[in-house]
């Protein structure tokens, strides 16, 4: 039986079994003699090597056979983009409604809308989900201002503010959209609309004229313009026209000032996009309506004011807010209503005087700034980018543009 030497001894350490004893010299375990006439014993052999290896036995039966494992998950889309096939199968799409679309869909992603009835595919870089086969849209912010009508001559009436329209719509991406700026119209000539896509501002009414043999009363319009009112003895007598309408505001009644015996005539304001036109008084000529105010171009700014009434003697009207011109005096013209504001002009004073020609009108459109407009190059335009938008302004022309992705 072998022995059991204690493991990891220290030089010299004995160890004693039956009546034997042994010491470990560092080496190895040595034997000691029994007495002092008994020479050491001699050191323990080295193992001798391992006998060759059995035969091998014969093989057992076949195992049984195992079950079936779990089907596997199905792959990626990397691993079957491009697997063509031919067949008539058909691959089935995640249905839900519009209400059930996923938050944060990966970009491509693809489902089945039951509210709309058609397939539809995520767009990432504008965050929709469009129909397929269908661009992206894009919302944008607008203000459409129409021409201010021309004031009337001949102690009349101021000239009607241009349309203004302003909202927020979509509109889809490469598709071509129709602009046109409306001009302003001459003295006692309507204004000319302005126009975006569908959406359309009418030219301002002119403001009526009294004339010798050729009067007309205030005209309808975005505005409508003034009345004139005139004294005219031996011919006309004293007359007073009707005032125009508009969709923003009408415009004002003329009036006579007795003065002395004689009368003082005076015109009516033009309306203006955010008021009538103010009737004339007995000390003065009507003053034009206000316009309507935007902060579309990052500041406030008002568009579409009425044009003052015309005045025999001082007091002519004052133009409306937003760049109507003001009436003319003791025989003055009127002033011409603000460029690219809408104004309407002012009416003339007496002995023929003409009044002032309308401002013509604007479009500014604000969108993401992840999208680009082109227009074509019948138009006047500038862009600017300002805190994630890009400001498109038109002044001048006709033509078209098309939005895209940028």
């Amino acid at each position: 039986m072998p022995i059991s030497f204690p493991s990891n001894p220290s030089l010299n350490q004995t160890y004693t079994s039956g009546a034997r004893t042994w010491v470990f010299n560092g080496t190895r375990w040595a034997k000691q003699p029994l007495s002092a006439s008994t020479g050491y014993t001699g050191s323990i052999g080295y193992t001798g090597s391992a006998g060759s290896n059995g035969t091998i036995g014969v093989d057992g039966y076949t195992g049984s056979q195992g079950s079936l494992g779990y089907t596997g998950s199905a792959g990626s889309a990397a691993s079957v983009y491009d697997t063509v096939t031919a067949s008539t199968g058909y691959l089935a799409l995640s249905a839900g409604n519009t209400a059930q679309r996923p938050l944060s869909p990966n970009n491509g992603a693809v489902r089945f809308n039951t509210t709309t009835g058609y397939g539809e595919i995520y767009n990432s870089s504008v965050s929709q989900w469009l129909q397929f086969g269908t661009s992206p849209s894009v919302s944008i912010e607008y203000i459409v201002v129409a021409g201010g009508g021309g004031g009337g001559s001949d102690i009349g009436g101021g000239g009607g503010a241009g349309g203004y329209v302003a909202s927020t719509a979509s509109f889809n991406t490469s598709t071509t959209y129709t602009v046109t700026i409306g001009g302003g119209g001459t003295a006692g000539a309507n204004g000319s609309s302005s126009i975006f896509n569908t959406i359309t501002a009418l030219g301002g009414g002119a403001g009526g004229s009294a004339g010798a043999d050729n009067a007309q009363p205030g005209g309808s319009g975005g505005a409508g313009g003034g009345a004139y009112y005139a004294y005219r003895p031996g011919k006309l007598s004293i007359q007073n026209s009707t005032y125009g309408y508009g969709s923003g505001g009408n415009g004002g009644n003329g009036n006579p000032t007795q003065s002395n015996g004689g009368t003082v005539a005076s015109g009516g304001g033009g309306g203006g996009a955010g008021a009538n036109g103010q009737n004339a008084v007995d000390n003065g000529a009507g003053n034009g309506g206000i316009g309507a105010n935007s902060s579309i171009s990052g500041s406030i700014v008002t568009y579409a004011g009425g044009g003052g009434g015309g005045r025999y003697q001082a007091g002519g009207g004052s133009g409306g807010l937003g760049g109507g011109g003001n009436g003319g005096t003791s025989g003055a013209v009127g002033s011409a209503g603000t460029a690219n504001r809408g104004g309407g002009g002012g009416g003339g004073s007496h002995g023929s005087a003409a009044g002032g020609s309308g401002g013509s009108g604007i479009i500014i459109l604000k969108y993401l700034s992840t999208y680009n407009a082109s227009f074509s190059g019948g138009l006047t335009t500038s862009t600017v980018t300002s805190d994630g938008y890009k400001i498109s302004t038109v002044t001048a022309g006709t033509g078209t543009v098309t939005f895209a992705v940028a």
